[in-house]
């Protein structure tokens, strides 16, 4: 459902129980979207050992000699995205 700011401002009560039901909301300025309230999801927790397996196929992407994976590196590959 779109809303543009005013009318979600003076509703917003009504939006957030409205999300809580599974309504997505766009929120438009001046008829231009800027931004989207969809209902929140709890993020699934990780095993210790399901994260090792991931950094284990993140290293994999960084191949080359045995020890040669650059944290700092991928750091700053994951800022370029």
């Amino acid at each position: 459902m779109q809303v543009g700011a005013f009318e979600a401002k003076t509703r917003f009560s009504q939006i957030l129980e409205d999300v809580q039901q599974g309504v997505d909301y766009i929120i438009t300025k001046r008829g231009k979207p800027v931004a989207k309230i969809i209902p929140f999801q709890e993020e699934p927790k990780m095993t210790f050992k399901e994260a090792i397996a991931e950094l284990e196929k993140f290293k994999k992407l960084y191949r080359g000699k045995p020890g040669s994976f650059n944290i700092r590196e991928a750091i700053e590959d994951g800022r370029k995205y």
